[in-house]
C-alpha cells in the first residue's frame, strides 16, 4: 500500500468544513477534540476552495485558494508582519492571478470571465497592470483573506496533529468554467476563442440519474498537458498535499477515460468516452511528489482498465454500504467483499443519510438489508455504522449525520439537482461527551481506536 497513513485500522468522520461556523478556528478545533475523544483519527471534508454562487465545493473558482467562508473571523492574523510578507512572496505564483481574477469579477458584477471586455478576458498585459493599480485595495483585501486562510489552516492542522487526527481532503477532478485556472491557463482546456467550453464533463446514466449527470465543467486539453509535463496537475496536487495527510481524488475513473459531452447538449446522454493519459499523469505525479497518499473515488461505471490503473499505483478505493444491497452476492460494496486496501463508508456526501436511505427502501431491498445485518427493530442506522467499523477495510468513514442518526432532512447533496444542496449545518451541542464515549467503545471494539 502506497498510503502509509492507512498502515493500521482507523475510523474517521465525514463533515464538510462549511457545516461548521468558522471551521478553521474554534469550532474546527472543538470538532477535532471530539473526534479524538471518540476514538476517531481522521477528519474527512470536501474540497476547501472558494465556490460559486451555488455553494458547490466541486465547482471551485481556484485550485490553490481557500474558501474565506470557513474562516473564524474572531481569530484573524495580524497583517504587515514578516509572516504575512513571506506568505505573499511564496504564494505569488498563484495568488497574483487569483486576486486579479476576483477583483475583475467584482468589477464586472460577478459575470463570467468570458463575458468581460476583450482586454480583460484575454489578459492583455497593459490592461491587467492598470487593473492591479486601480483595484489595489480590493486586491489587498483578497490577498489578506488568503493569508488568513493559510494562517488558520496551519494552526488547525497543528492542533489535529497534537490530537492524533489526520486531515483527509478532496480534490475535484475538474475546475469550474468560471475559474482562475480556465482564465489564466486557457491553453490547458478545451475552450473556444471566446473562452466558452467546446465540450463539457459529466457521466452517463447511472444510479443517480437516468439522464446522466451534466456537470458542465470544461474538459482538459490532454494533448497540451502531455506536452508540458502536466504542470497544471502537478501544481494542483502539490498544493493540496501541503494541506492534508490524505487526499481523495474525485471521479478517479476519468483518468482512464472521461465522458465528453458537446457543450450545447441538454443532458449527458449524448456524450462519449474518450481516453485519458492517466498512466502518464500518475507516473509524473509520483516522480515529482513521491508516494501519493491518494484515495481513488472509484464509484460509478468502473471498468477493468480503471481497476488496473488504481491497483498499479496502490491507491485504496471506496466501498459504500448503501450500494451493496441489490441482491447480488458478490457486490463489491457488501462487507464480505471488502478489501483491506479500501475506505468504507455508510454513505458519501452524495447519498441520503443512512436513516433516510433505510426508510425509503422498497420492501424487497429492506428485507435483504434486515437479513444481511440481522436487524432488530430500531437498529438502524447504528447497524450500518457497526458494519462499516467491522469491515476489513483499513479506514472506515462515517458521515456525521449518521453518527447522529439523522434523517433525510440532513442530507447534504442530491446529485443531478440544483436546489437545496450544500446547506446542512451541524446542530449546536449535538456532539456530546456521552456520544463520544459511545463511539470510543465501538471504535475500540472494532480495533479502530488507538
Amino acid at each position: 500500500m502506497s498510503t502509509p497513513v492507512l498502515g493500521h485500522r482507523r475510523a474517521g468522520a465525514l463533515l464538510p468544513l462549511t457545516c461548521l461556523t468558522g471551521a478553521l478556528g474554534r469550532e474546527g478545533r472543538a470538532f477535532i477534540d471530539w473526534l479524538a475523544e471518540a476514538g476517531f483519527s481522521v477528519w474527512q471534508f470536501l474540497p476547501a476552495g472558494p465556490t460559486g454562487a451555488d455553494g458547490s465545493p466541486y465547482w471551485v473558482r481556484s485550485d490553490c485558494a481557500g474558501n474565506p467562508a470557513v474562516l473564524d473571523l474572531e481569530e484573524m492574523p495580524p497583517l504587515d508582519t514578516a509572516e504575512h510578507r513571506s506568505f505573499l512572496e511564496s504564494a505569488r505564483p498563484w495568488l497574483e492571478d487569483y486576486a486579479c481574477f476576483e477583483a475583475l469579477s467584482r468589477l464586472h458584477g460577478g459575470s463570467a470571465w468570458w463575458s468581460w471586455p476583450p482586454e480583460h478576458r484575454d489578459r492583455d498585459r497593459q490592461a491587467l497592470e492598470r487593473v492591479r493599480r486601480e483595484q489595489a485595495e480590493p486586491i489587498r483585501e483578497i490577498e489578506a483573506l488568503q493569508f488568513a486562510f493559510a494562517w488558520q489552516w496551519r494552526r488547525l492542522r497543528d492542533h489535529a496533529r497534537s490530537r492524533g487526527v489526520l486531515l483527509f481532503g478532496d480534490l475535484p477532478f475538474y475546475v469550474a468554467p468560471d475559474s482562475v485556472e480556465t482564465w489564466a491557463h486557457r491553453g490547458q482546456f478545451q475552450l473556444q476563442a471566446t473562452g466558452m467550453p467546446r465540450a463539457v464533463a459529466g457521466v452517463p446514466p447511472d444510479y443517480f440519474s437516468q439522464l446522466g449527470q451534466l456537470w458542465g465543467n470544461p474538459l482538459y486539453d490532454w494533448d497540451a498537458m502531455l506536452r508540458d509535463g502536466f504542470t497544471l496537475w502537478r501544481n494542483r496536487v502539490r498544493r493540496q498535499l501541503e494541506r492534508v495527510d490524505l487526499l481523495r481524488l474525485d471521479h478517479f475513473r476519468a483518468l482512464a477515460a472521461h465522458w465528453a459531452v458537446p457543450a450545447e447538449a441538454p443532458d449527458a446522454r449524448s456524450g462519449e468516452w474518450k481516453r485519458t493519459p492517466g498512466w502518464a499523469l500518475l507516473r509524473t505525479l509520483r516522480d515529482d511528489l513521491g508516494d501519493l497518499p491518494i484515495v481513488a473515488e472509484d464509484l460509478g461505471v468502473i471498468t477493468p482498465e480503471v481497476e488496473d490503473l488504481r491497483r498499479a499505483f496502490a491507491f485504496p478505493g471506496m466501498r459504500v454500504l448503501q450500494f451493496g444491497f441489490d441482491g447480488v452476492s458478490d457486490n463489491p460494496h457488501l462487507p464480505h467483499m471488502h478489501e483491506r486496501d479500501a475506505v468504507v463508508y455508510t454513505g458519501t456526501h452524495d447519498n441520503d443519510t443512512a436513516a433516510g436511505w433505510y426508510a425509503s427502501l422498497d420492501a424487497e431491498t429492506a428485507r435483504r438489508v434486515d437479513f444481511y445485518l440481522g436487524l432488530a427493530p430500531g437498529a438502524m442506522p447504528e447497524a450500518l455504522v457497526r458494519a462499516a467499523l467491522a469491515s476489513v477495510s483499513a479506514l472506515a468513514v462515517i458521515p456525521v449525520q449518521d453518527l447522529l442518526a439523522l434523517g433525510s432532512s440532513a442530507r447534504f447533496n442530491t446529485p443531478a439537482t440544483t436546489e437545496g444542496n450544500w446547506l446542512w449545518r451541524l446542530p449546536a451541542g449535538s456532539l456530546t461527551p456521552e456520544l463520544a464515549g459511545h463511539y470510543l467503545h465501538l471504535n475500540r471494539a472494532y480495533g479502530r481506536a488507538k
